[in-house]
């Protein structure tokens, strides 16, 4: 089913998203440390000016401020140049004014303490300046008089610094951005090209081209695609099972049925045969169906704790068994797990002890335990023991046909083993009887 947007295209929004912020808020910090860059600049030359003023000024003998006509900065001497310089005598109450200041109404400051500096931006009717004072009180022989200085630059010149540079900023970060997006872009083809191999390989296996997962992968996927490998596989071997079970069933039936054909000629025993073979039947149903769906899924399946499913067996067979008095031992540690389907390890161990208790003379011994990430299984009892250890694992074949039973329950045993790729083992018991030894690998 598919739905919701791509991989691809969420990490490349997340992506641009990201960079865009990060672009943005650099620009914007560029931009003001650039433009309070340049204004500190131009307040340094402003108070070079003050100092050029302060140098060139005269007191006459009336306590009147004398200026030169010309300064070593021409544009003072200019009229309408953008730099203005005025000084105002506050004993006095008169104001000097630059020759650049010829007909202007300018905001030139008339107080500020003497000995402080003040830089400003002033935003006027007659326009917007970057304004420098400086209050000095000047003295010539015995005379004194309190000034005010006040340089001021017409923030045109400053406004179109800074808005070059602001556009110059924006036109490389705007060109950044993109190389870095395409950049992005092709780092996330890049690096989901493993994703991108994966779905094909699994549409070739879809299309019957290839039966596994093939490649080489990174370590992130190499999980997924081992489970993927898995799943694969036992859905294979689940086909084969049902398909030999199937098989069997249909090749297994035809006995039974060739009996109850020819039980119809003796109407006499017909009853007697028809239940006998119905109850073949049934278990060897009972018997495909088990191998049809044994195993496959212990990989997925939780950690089982195993001590209370062996006791609830025990438990169970003790009352089946209660007139032998049998003494069961079992040894498994309370805390081991292990990944087993419940029904299936109940399988198992149910046929297994259900066997030892019905031969047993008087002892039956459990243990389970862990060897090297392995799980070891071992059953045993103190009865006669095996005669044949290959006739008893297959369909139907009991080892002493006086005891009930349809020789069904090790031949599932046996199946359900192999499906787990375990081992299973019959040996001679130190109790003197059956000994049954199971091995599991880690799922």
């Amino acid at each position: 089913m598919k739905g919701g947007i791509s991989i691809r295209v969420r990490l490349l929004l997340g992506a641009a998203l990201v960079l865009l912020a990060f672009l943005t808020g650099a620009g914007l910090a560029v931009q003001r440390a650039n433009a309070e860059s340049v204004q500190a600049a131009y307040f340094g030359r402003l108070q070079s000016t003050i100092y050029l003023l302060l140098a060139a000024a005269e007191l006459d003998a009336s306590g009147a401020l004398v200026m030169p006509q010309a300064f070593a900065e021409p544009r003072l001497s200019l009229p309408g140049s953008g730099l203005y310089a005025g000084i105002y005598n506050v004993l006095r109450g008169d104001r000097w004014q630059s020759a650049s200041a010829l007909g202007q109404q300018l905001p030139f400051r008339r107080s500020l303490q003497a000995g402080q500096w003040r830089n400003e931006t002033l935003d006027e009717a007659g326009g917007s300046f970057l304004s420098v004072s400086y209050a000095v009180t000047w003295k010539a022989s015995a005379r004194e008089a309190p000034l005010v200085l006040t340089v001021l630059e017409d923030r045109a010149a400053f406004n179109r610094e800074v808005g070059a540079f602001t556009r110059t900023l924006w036109l490389w970060l705007g060109a950044a951005s993109v190389l870095l997006l395409l950049a992005q872009l092709w780092l996330l083809r890049w690096g989901l090209a493993p994703l991108r191999r994966v779905a094909s390989e699994i549409r070739r296996i879809e299309e019957g081209e290839q039966s596994r997962i093939e490649g080489r992968y990174p370590a992130e996927i190499s999980g997924l695609t081992d489970n993927l490998n898995t799943l694969i596989q036992q859905e294979r071997v689940r086909q084969t099972r049902h398909r030999d079970a199937l098989s069997f069933l249909a090749h297994s039936l035809k006995t039974p049925l060739a009996v109850l054909r020819s039980a119809l000629a003796e109407p006499a025993h017909l009853p007697a045969t028809v239940a006998q073979q119905v109850s073949r039947m049934d278990d060897i149903v009972q018997h495909q169906l088990g191998r049809a769906i044994a195993g496959g899924a212990a990989r997925f399946a939780p950690p089982l704790l195993l001590a209370p499913v062996v006791e609830r067996i025990r438990d169970a067979l003790a009352k089946v068994y209660a007139e032998k008095a049998l003494d069961f031992s079992v040894e498994c540690p309370p805390d081991l797990a292990w990944r087993i389907d419940e029904g299936d390890l109940f399988e198992m161990l149910g046929n297994l002890l259900d066997n030892a208790a019905k031969w047993a003379r008087s002892r039956v011994g459990v243990r389970v335990w862990r060897d090297a990430g392995r799980l070891c299984i071992c059953i045993e009892d103190d009865g006669p023991g095996f005669t044949d250890t290959e006739s008893v694992l297959r369909l139907h074949v009991r080892g002493d046909e006086r005891v009930p039973g349809h020789g069904v329950g090790l031949a599932v045993v046996s199946d359900l083993v192999a499906s787990h790729q375990g081992e299973l083992k019959l040996v001679r018991s130190l109790m003197g009887g059956a000994r049954v030894d199971i091995v599991l690998p880690v799922p």
